[in-house]
């Protein structure tokens, strides 16, 4: 079974997702931590993210980079922004997406074009979002306990300019696909949106 997990930056839907794998007992890619890699690759080689062949060039990123904890930082996701809107660096990435995907047995995974262009075939697709200001109270939380210091305003706009990003971009925008299930965790602690989440693959997949 393939479980397609697509929407915005700190919506839940990673933390969902390893919820249904480990519920399913399915292996997990977070598709995002792709595009966060090249994107610490292209700064790393002193590249330019908005050049498509900087970014390209930085699509051959070394596998030890994903255990990079600077991965996770709001810098990098940044970076994975505005990388991943170079269709040359899709491209270069669908493979090994699909590939995971594909395996026996199934997988999940979590990204934004996951149900759109790296899956469509799955057996449940969800769309997980949240509002902007929901999401950037939860991300503004975590950089607390991390001991980073910055405001929940600049958190707001960043993630602001990543969803125009993600959503007007030429190559896979972000949009809810057809078939799948719309979940707002807007007000939702996150047991509930787990059960939710559950509740709606077994849903599609009843229905199928």
């Amino acid at each position: 079974m393939i479980i397609a997990i697509d929407g915005p930056t700190a919506s839940g839907k990673g933390t969902i997702a390893k919820a249904l794998a480990a519920h399913y007992g399915l292996p997990h890619l977070d598709t995002g931590l792709l595009y966060r890699a090249v994107g610490r690759q292209c700064m790393l080689a002193g590249g330019n993210p908005d050049d498509p062949e900087h970014a390209l060039s930085a699509a051959d990123f070394p596998g030890s980079l994903l255990e990079d904890p600077a991965l996770r930082s709001e810098e990098t996701g940044a970076l994975a922004s505005r990388v991943s809107i170079h269709p040359g660096v899709r491209a270069a990435l669908l493979a090994r997406q699909q590939a995971f995907a594909r395996q026996p047995g199934g997988a999940v995974l979590d990204g934004r074009d996951i149900a759109t262009v790296i899956a469509p075939e799955a057996e449940a697709k969800l769309f997980v979002t949240a509002s902007v200001a929901a999401r950037a109270l939860r991300r503004w939380s975590e950089m607390q306990q991390r001991g980073e210091s910055v405001s929940r305003d600049e958190i707001e706009a960043d993630l602001a300019a990543r969803d125009e990003r993600d959503r007007t971009r030429a190559a896979a925008p972000l949009r809810q696909a057809a078939g799948a299930a719309l979940l707002d965790t807007s007000a939702l602690p996150i047991d509930a949106a787990i059960a939710a989440a559950i509740a709606l693959v077994e849903q599609q997949v009843a229905a199928r």
